[in-house]
C-alpha cells in the first residue's frame, strides 16, 4: 500500500503527524496490502541466487517483464541505472511492486485490494509468473522464515545503495542485525483506520497479539543445517537487531497515545540515510530531531523535505508499524496457504467493530512484562507458550474464532460463494492441533531426512 502523494518543500513540525492522519479512510474504502518475501536458491545446488550471472536475479527481473512489469531503477556507484525491483499497475491504477531485500529475498508488495480473495489471485498469479520464468533459469523459491544452510559469508548482497549503509551500521546495534538484513523472510498485512482513535486501538490490538500470530505462523527452525531451538528463528533475531527501532512499543498502551506520539518516537530513532540526486547519503546515527531544526552538520542549514519523512518511517522496524496505515511485520513466510491466512487474520479482527472490541478483551489485562516474555517465548515455543496464566493455543484458538466471525460478518464472496474466513482454515488445524509448520520441519529432520536440512528445500519450494 503506497504512502499518501509527498511534496518537496521543508518539512513543518506540523507536517509530521499530518503525514500519518492523511491515512484515514471512511470504512467503505478499506483496502488490504499483502507483501511476502521468499529465498531463491539453485535447484541445481540449492546454492542462494547472487544478483548478477545468466541465472541470476537480474536476469530473473528482465524475464517477468513479459509479464508487463516496468523497470524500477537506482543511480548506481558509476553513475548507472542499476535494476532492483519491477512496478506495474492493476485495473484499478493501483501499482504492485517486486523489489530485493538485502540478500536476494524476492519480495512481492501487493497492490491495496478489497478482499482477501483478490489477495489470493494476485499472489498465485505472481508465483505462477515466478515459477515460468525462474524455471527456466534454475531457480526455486523457498517459503521459510530463516534461510536454512547459507552462512552469512555464502548470502549474496544486492546492489541497493541504502542496503550498503544498513550494513556498515547494523553490527553497531545488534548482534544479528545482518541476520535479518540477509537471513530472514516475512509475510506481512497492511491494513488501514478511519481516524486517530480507531489507529489507537488497531495498534494495541495488533501489537498485542501479535506474538500469538508469530507462534501460529513460525517457520523457521533451522540456521546453517541445524535445529536453533527456536520454532521462529526469524522471530529471534528480531530481539537482537537494533532496540532504537525494534519490538513492541511500551508507549501504544499508554494514556495518551496517538499520532503525535509515534512522531515523538520517530523523530529518536537514529537515521540512516537521506535520498539526494539519485543517491543515498550515509547520515546513519544522526537525529532527524536536529535534521528537522536544520542542526545537522552533515547537511547545515538543510531541513528534510516530506519524502525523508517517509524514508525515515520505512527504517522503523517495530512489530507493527505506522505510516499513513498500518504494517503487522511479525510473521514467518510459509507456504501459499500461510500467506493468504496472515491478512486474513488481520482483516478479521481489525476490519469489524465487533472483532475488533473481542481481540482486545483477549488481550488488555495482560502486563508490559507479559508481552515482552511472551514475544521470545512464542518465538522458541510456539503455541506451547503460556501468557496470563493461558495456554497459548488456547489463546491462538480464540484469536481465530473472533477472526472468522469477523470475516464471515464482512461477507464478502468468492465467484463459487465462500466468504473469506476459509483462509483460515490453516491456521485453526495448527491451532487444534497445537503444532506449527516449524515442529512438522523438525519431525521430518529427526525422522525422514535423518539430520539433513536439506529436505527442506523440496519441502517448501513454491
Amino acid at each position: 500500500m503506497a504512502d499518501c502523494a509527498l511534496d518537496e518543500r521543508p518539512l513543518e513540525r506540523a507536517d509530521l503527524a499530518a503525514h500519518l492522519a492523511r491515512g484515514e479512510k471512511p470504512a467503505s474504502a478499506y483496502r488490504i496490502g499483502a507483501e511476502h518475501e521468499k529465498f531463491g536458491f539453485h535447484r541445481r545446488d540449492l546454492s542462494p541466487v547472487a544478483y548478477d550471472g545468466p541465472a541470476g536475479i537480474h536476469a530473473l527481473l528482465l524475464g517477468l517483464k513479459r509479464f508487463g512489469w516496468s523497470d524500477v531503477t537506482e543511480t548506481g556507484h558509476d553513475g548507472g541505472e542499476t535494476l532492483i525491483g519491477l512496478e506495474r499497475r492493476n485495473d484499478e491504477g493501483f501499482a504492485e511492486n517486486i523489489s530485493l531485500e538485502p540478500g536476494g529475498q524476492f519480495e512481492l508488495s501487493g497492490a491495496p485490494l478489497r478482499s482477501i480473495h483478490d489477495i489470493r489471485d494476485e499472489t498465485e498469479r505472481h508465483l505462477a509468473e515466478v515459477e515460468e520464468v525462474g524455471g527456466a533459469l534454475g531457480i526455486g523459491f523457498l517459503g521459510l522464515g530463516h534461510s536454512p544452510i547459507w552462512t552469512r559469508a555464502q548470502t549474496p548482497i544486492m546492489p541497493k545503495g541504502r542496503y550498503d549503509i544498513m550494513r556498515a551500521y547494523m553490527p553497531k546495534v545488534g548482534a544479528l542485525g545482518l541476520d535479518m538484513m540477509l537471513r530472514t523472510c516475512t509475510v506481512q498485512a497492511n491494513l488501514d483506520f478511519s481516524s486517530e482513535a480507531d489507529m489507537v486501538k488497531k495498534f494495541r490490538v495488533s501489537l498485542a497479539l501479535q506474538p500469538v500470530v508469530t507462534a501460529l505462523f513460525a517457520n523457521s527452525p533451522f540456521v546453517e543445517g541445524k535445529p536453533t531451538g527456536w520454532l521462529s528463528t526469524r522471530a529471534r533475531v528480531w530481539t537482537d537487531t537494533d532496540p532504537d527501532r525494534t519490538g513492541l512499543l511500551d508507549f501504544v498502551f499508554q494514556d495518551g497515545f496517538g499520532y503525535e506520539t509515534y512522531v515523538e518516537y520517530a523523530l529518536d530513532v537514529p537515521m540512516y540515510f537521506i535520498k539526494r540526486d539519485g543517491k543515498y547519503v550515509d547520515l546513519s546515527g544522526r537525529s532527524f530531531r536536529r535534521f528537522l531544526a536544520g542542526e545537522l552538520s552533515e547537511r547545515p542549514g538543510e531541513r528534510p523535505q516530506a519524502k525523508d519523512w517517509a524514508d525515515h518511517l520505512t527504517t522503523l522496524f517495530p512489530e507493527v508499524r505506522l505510516k499513513s496505515y498500518l504494517e503487522m511485520r511479525g510473521a514467518d513466510c510459509g507456504p501459499l496457504e500461510h500467506l493468504l491466512a496472515l491478512p486474513a487474520v488481520w482483516a478479521g479482527l481489525l476490519y469489524d467493530t465487533t472483532a475488533l472490541d473481542e481481540a482486545w478483551a483477549l488481550a488488555q489485562d495482560w502486563s508490559s512484562e507479559q508481552r515482552h516474555a511472551l514475544r521470545l517465548d512464542a518465538a522458541r515455543l510456539g503455541l506451547k507458550a503460556q501468557v496470563n496464566g493461558r495456554p497459548l493455543q488456547a489463546v491462538a484458538q480464540d484469536l481465530l474464532a473472533i477472526a472468522n466471525r469477523g470475516l464471515a460478518r464482512r461477507a464478502l464472496l468468492d465467484a463459487i460463494g465462500h466468504d473469506e474466513s476459509v483462509y483460515l482454515a490453516p491456521m485453526q488445524a495448527i491451532a487444534e492441533s497445537g503444532v506449527t509448520a516449524a515442529e512438522r520441519l523438525l519431525e521430518l529432520y529427526h525422522g525422514a531426512w535423518r539430520g539433513d536440512t536439506t529436505g527442506v528445500f523440496a519441502a517448501a519450494d513454491y
